[in-house]
């Protein structure tokens, strides 16, 4: 079971970016994808989720309007895309699996970790 997550990097604020992760070893189709996030000192938070097919999304308020999560289930890829980037939003960003039937935005089984790619806002 591998994630693999990239797309990270160092933007200005207002810029965007898109966070893919790339699932292989299990059936992709079979879980819940959500993206969260750790700053420097701070603990993991929620980002996004999705479900196993991709018809419902769920953000964080500090997200809400500027992110999109997504997913190809035919490409066993997820998606972040993330516009109106801001300072606050410098961490790094670990994409998760977790079971349909589990599926929360709490990181409450979650079972497989991406390692995480760093975005970097400058102001």
């Amino acid at each position: 079971v591998q994630l693999q997550a990239c797309g990270g990097g160092l933007v200005q604020a207002g810029d965007s970016l898109r966070l893919s992760c790339a699932a292989s070893g299990f059936t992709f189709s079979d879980y819940g994808m959500g993206w969260f996030r750790q700053a420097t000192g701070k603990e993991r938070e929620f980002v996004a989720a999705v479900t196993w097919s991709g018809g419902s999304t769920y953000y964080s308020d500090s997200v809400k309007g500027r992110f999109t999560i997504s997913r190809d289930n035919a490409r066993n890829t997820a998606y972040l895309q993330m516009n109106s980037l801001k300072p606050e939003d410098t961490a790094v960003y670990y994409c998760g699996t977790v079971p349909s039937v589990l599926f929360n935005c709490y990181g409450l089984g979650y079972n497989h970790w991406g390692q995480g790619t760093l975005v970097t806002v400058s102001s």
